[in-house]
């Protein structure tokens, strides 16, 4: 018996190259590796842009990055690090979703990219070729792929409204008033 078929490569290249990809976008905010800004500029940032606390966020937004995507790329525990890596990029497309879709403009296309595909690979699981495989799916069972999207889906609707809120919050005691 073979022991991958050709679903199972295509899995395992999107597994790296889309976990790869997150990984290092997590070790940016957290490490300040390749151009990154690590904890306390993105702590600044993340709090510019309406997540506080800004350092607390950018330490949850690292971890679910780079863990989530370490994770995917070796392709354990599927469901709980493709939620989890989708989750952080759901927070990054609100803040792109204001210049309209394409990432040319600002957009929001890329992290919605990387959030379907790691979404994706939670529901699909990681194929053959992968950790969770090799250690009998102990923890990648059916059950954790809802409970997984559902608890991280859950969270990031409760963050990004709350960031929602404030960044409204702010633009409306910025304007000046209509009549004096």
């Amino acid at each position: 018996m073979n022991c991958c078929d050709r679903r199972d490569l295509g899995l395992l290249l999107l597994r790296l190259g889309t976990g790869g990809v997150l990984a290092a976008h997590g070790a940016q905010k957290l490490l300040g590796w390749f151009g990154g800004g690590g904890i306390e500029a993105t702590g600044q940032a993340m709090e510019a842009m309406g997540y506080e606390p800004g350092r607390t966020s950018a330490v949850l937004a690292g971890l679910a990055e780079a863990g989530g995507g370490t994770l995917l790329a070796l392709g354990l525990a599927t469901p709980a690090a493709g939620a989890s890596a989708a989750g952080a990029m759901v927070g990054a497309a609100a803040v792109h979703a204001p210049n309209g879709f394409f990432a040319q403009a600002g957009g929001y296309e890329y992290a919605a990219s990387l959030a379907l595909t790691a979404t994706g690979l939670a529901v699909a699981g990681p194929g053959r070729l992968s950790l969770d495989h090799a250690l009998g799916h102990a923890v990648n069972r059916n059950w954790m792929v809802p409970a997984a999207l559902g608890v991280t889906a859950a969270a990031t609707a409760v963050v990004v409204g709350m960031r929602n809120k404030r960044v409204r919050k702010a633009a409306e005691g910025e304007q000046e008033p209509l009549f004096d």
